[in-house]
């Protein structure tokens, strides 16, 4: 579980439950796409290059 402590550090502990993310062609260009709980998707990186989510798990 993801834990917020010390309020104010702007660190996050753990994972972000109920996310996934995914890499997904989009014309010929690779990019990290994250899914929220209910299997919709919610955001995708712009850069094709760009590093994944941080704390968030990789779908297979």
């Amino acid at each position: 579980m993801a834990t917020n402590r010390p309020v104010g550090d702007n660190a996050r502990k753990g994972a972000v439950r109920g996310r996934s993310q995914l890499k997904t062609k989009v014309e010929g260009e690779e990019h990290w796409t994250k899914r929220g709980k209910d299997g919709q998707f919610m955001d995708q990186k712009a850069d094709p290059g760009a590093e994944p989510y941080k704390g968030v798990r990789k779908e297979k």
